[in-house]
């Protein structure tokens, strides 16, 4: 499992393009094209995302690179999908999270009718930052009476503490730097 687990970072390391002062300056913006448009890697990365928690009813992706993520994964494990999505873009009434992230603030919203009591949730994010869209999704989640499986990402970003403000919470990265 070790082995796998390094296989993947390393995979993940080579096909990730850091871009400085994006979107503005003082920020390293970590660009994940270049391991999307890699079919191989972004297989790889794809079955491991799904392979990191045990079945699931609903796939929640954060947006927007999330969603890349997160709708593969869902048909991968036989889940629905479920956009998270930034405030006054779902046509539909919603419940709202107003969160932190390490350059401003912003706030999520989900359908309300999205998740049904009960059900599993895996959250799946490309980055964990300060860990506030995560926190924010998981609080969605709740609000509809379903359950948190997981929160599971392409990469961590431990320099920011995001896992912090997640405890209580099985948080699983790819990769962490």
């Amino acid at each position: 499992m070790a082995q796998a687990q390094t296989i993947i970072a390393n995979l993940i390391t080579s096909h990730i393009r850091d871009v400085p002062d994006y979107p503005q300056p003082g920020v390293l913006f970590k660009d994940i094209t270049p391991l999307l448009g890699e079919p191989a890697a972004f297989i790889a990365v794809v079955d491991a995302l799904a392979d990191s928690f045990g079945p699931v009813d609903k796939v929640a992706g954060i947006e927007a690179r999330g969603f890349i993520l997160a709708a593969p994964v869902a048909y991968r494990t036989g889940a629905g999908f479920v956009p998270v999505r930034k405030k006054g873009k779902l046509p539909s009434a919603t419940f709202a999270q107003e969160y932190q992230l390490e350059y401003g603030s912003a706030t999520l919203e989900v359908h309300q009718d999205a998740f049904l009591p009960g059900e599993r949730v895996l959250i799946v994010d490309d980055v964990l930052a300060t860990g506030g869209t995560a926190r924010a999704t998981a609080s969605l989640i709740g609000q509809s009476g379903a359950e948190v499986a997981g929160i599971s990402v392409l990469m961590e970003l431990s320099f920011l503490g995001g896992r912090s403000v997640l405890s209580g919470l099985d948080v699983r990265a790819l990769l962490t730097v």
